[in-house]
């Protein structure tokens, strides 16, 4: 069956980054949305910035973590949650190389619980936000990375992905062995990069590790400099090459996604530009949007970067019809936008009394 736009959707992560903007285009469509997160690294904030701008939205927010089984069930069964988007995780290769436990236990042991509070509810739709680290050093220097490329991450942060990957396809499979119609879309994201087009929210971390936005501070002069980690790798420069692909173009996928699972489907899906830029390319995009001189400094390579990681989005094309739409340029112009309107991120932003 095609899921109904007015279905009850619940967002795990979405006080973060991504799936703060994936609620706030759900609750543009008219879903009932209920965010679970427990702030560690998302904000209070992001949910309030939502509400402010879709004041008719259904907005339910709880304060939580996921490995809160028991109380994540009774929050499904309460808001009648028809499908989940898992957003909540951990995602910064560097960290997950000092700190592996923590990648560990929130991206596969929250996950795990995940899955069990859906057992308990009877919800039967999951979207599950992975990425390319899955791949590792993959093979696809010429057509990109596509779906069945080999998974051999060379990080803790990926190595957590594949292995949550691997805990919702053995669930979904025991499932269907009982009768059940669980169905799964896993998402892997190559670089996400922008913030809303119309400024209503953006990309806030503390500590900022991100190329972008980490350029931008430094174009604000809220950076001394932007290291660049090995000018030595196999590139026509010598940085990374990443393939970077807009929040808003990532948001339309996951609702493609969510309008084309059936009863027990399982999808596996690329969500990516289709082409790659290196790390000095981005610098030079962002001195060129922000019309300020972004000084650099150069580093060690860091433990667990790929040279190069480009995706192959045919089967993403052909399955859902999505094909991101905007450029590099635009996104840094959006994530520009946002970075000068809130130089203090959600601070400032008012909350519902």
């Amino acid at each position: 069956m095609i899921i109904a736009p007015a279905m009850r959707v619940l967002v795990s992560g979405g006080a973060g980054y991504i799936g703060s903007h994936m609620a706030l285009v759900l609750a543009e469509a008219g879903y009932e949305i209920t965010i679970v997160d427990n702030c560690s690294t998302g904000h209070r904030g992001a949910v309030d910035a939502v509400r402010l701008a879709v004041a008719s939205a259904s907005i339910v927010f709880e304060e939580c973590s996921l490995d809160e089984r028991d109380r994540i069930a009774a929050l499904m069964t309460e808001r009648r949650i028809e499908a989940v988007i898992h957003f909540a995780a951990r995602a910064s290769i560097a960290e997950s190389c000092e700190h592996p436990l923590q990648y560990w236990s929130t991206n596969v042991g929250a996950t795990v619980a995940l899955l069990e509070a859906m057992q308990i509810a009877t919800v039967q739709r999951l979207i599950f936000s992975s990425t390319c680290a899955t791949y590792g050093v993959a093979d696809g220097a010429c057509t990109g990375i596509d779906e069945s490329s080999p998974q051999h991450p060379i990080n803790p942060y990926g190595a957590s992905k594949v292995a949550a990957e691997r805990a919702i396809r053995d669930f979904q499979h025991a499932n269907h062995r009982g009768g059940g119609s669980f169905a799964a879309a896993t998402l892997r994201y190559f670089n996400v990069v922008g913030s809303d087009p119309a400024g209503r929210i953006g990309e806030v971390h503390d500590p900022e590790h991100h190329l972008v936005p980490s350029c931008l501070l430094a174009a604000l002069g809220r950076r001394s400099a932007i290291e660049i980690f090995g000018e030595d790798h196999p590139t026509s420069d010598g940085t990374c090459i990443r393939d970077y692909v807009d929040v808003s173009d990532v948001c339309a996928a996951h609702l493609a996604a969510l309008h084309h699972l059936r009863d027990g489907s399982e999808i596996t899906l690329n969500v990516g530009a289709g082409r790659g830029h290196s790390v000095r390319e981005v610098v030079r995009a962002c001195e060129r949007v922000s019309q300020c001189e972004i000084p650099t400094r150069t580093a060690a390579r860091r433990e667990g970067d790929p040279a190069k990681l480009i995706a192959n989005t045919r089967e993403i094309n052909r399955l859902l019809g999505w094909t991101p739409l905007r450029s590099l340029d635009d996104s840094i112009a959006s994530a520009w936008r946002w970075l000068k309107a809130n130089p203090a991120g959600y601070a400032e932003v008012k909350r519902e009394s």
